[in-house]
């Protein structure tokens, strides 16, 4: 039996891609799920897509916000009674070069990357140190350990996130916390759909793929915990970048 069974997680940015698909196989091995999203249409559309009231909910949350963020975890509480698991799986990018980057573009990538897993990991490790257990897993990238060009602010977001998980590991490790980082190369969400010779190129998994590897660093017993996993397409070009 699967250690996931009536497991509660929270997912942020479950609405689409990889977060999507980890909800949808966590679901299948028996979780309860909350979700969540700025978008409320394509929000309530997967919740009603990937389960049922019992095992689904969906609240809509801009994880930059303090008092959203508060919300979303006592919903979770009032529908499922715990918070075993987070996925700190929503983010942003922007593509330009440090010198034409405006401040404004630079804050809101940090803000979206780095600031919301904070605040979503702030309130999951309350609840959880009541607890005496729980899990949380942020969705990095290799642009955590190796830059992109033109992506100064979503690769200084990841490498702080890395940084963030371990001190997030390190004050949970008393209370039973797991705390881990997954970071994952191409993967055919919907930022791919335009960019069909790169993906040739340079490799690109398929949305299941992570969600394997988060289904992976969860399924485990209590006291048990996978801190760092790189994913990536065996051709791309990742070893000896640049």
């Amino acid at each position: 039996m699967s250690h996931l069974k009536d497991k509660v997680a929270v997912i942020t940015g479950g609405s689409t891609g990889i977060g999507r698909g980890i909800a949808e196989a966590y679901l299948a091995l028996g979780a309860k799920i909350m979700i969540c999203a700025r978008g409320e249409e394509r929000l309530m559309k997967t919740a009603s897509e990937i389960g049922t009231s019992s095992t689904v909910e969906a609240m809509t949350c801009d994880v930059k916000d303090e008092v959203r963020v508060a919300a979303l975890f006592k919903r979770t509480i009032e529908a499922f009674g715990c918070v075993d698991i987070l996925i700190n799986n929503a983010g942003g990018n922007t593509r330009e070069l440090i010198i034409d980057m405006p401040l404004e573009n630079w804050k809101k990538v940090i803000d979206d990357n780095l600031t919301g897993p904070f605040l979503c990991g702030r309130e999951a490790m309350r609840v959880m140190k009541d607890q005496g257990s729980g899990r949380i897993i942020n969705i990095g990238s290799i642009a955590a350990k190796r830059p992109r060009s033109n992506s100064a602010a979503y690769v200084s977001s990841k490498f702080g996130l890395w940084g963030l998980t371990q001190a997030m590991a390190l004050e949970g490790r008393p209370h039973n916390i797991a705390v881990g980082m997954l970071n994952n190369g191409n993967c055919r969400t919907d930022r791919w759909k335009n960019r069909p010779d790169q993906a040739a190129q340079e490799g690109i998994m398929e949305i299941a793929d992570v969600a394997a590897i988060a289904v992976a660093m969860a399924d485990l017993p209590d006291g048990v915990g996978i801190l760092d996993t790189t994913l990536i397409p065996v051709i791309m070009p990742y070893l000896a970048r640049g």
